[in-house]
């Protein structure tokens, strides 16, 4: 059986373990090598700048005066827009 002293020097050397950092919290952070070049955004498709372009000038029609959208607008603007970039090939 151990002794008290046994017992308080072992939860010490536990507790200076656990400051020092203990290789189980490292365990599950990986580090993760930083590469200096930075990934170039994806192109927008023609199609995307389109519909862009004609959603921009149909959404102030299904919008309230306050800048809302009115009831199922956006949805309508969408689908509004869909169609005429469709026109717009």
């Amino acid at each position: 059986m151990a002794s008290i002293d046994d017992v308080i020097r072992l939860l010490e050397a536990a507790r200076e373990h656990q400051q020092s950092g203990s290789p189980g919290k490292i365990k599950n952070s990986k580090k993760v090598a930083i590469s200096t070049k930075k990934k170039a955004p994806r192109k927008a498709s023609e199609y995307s700048k389109k519909y862009a372009k004609a959603f921009k000038s149909i959404a102030p029609k299904h919008k309230k005066k306050s800048g809302g959208w009115k009831k199922d607008g956006y949805k309508r603007a969408v689908k509004a827009a869909h169609a005429k970039a469709k026109r717009m090939r």
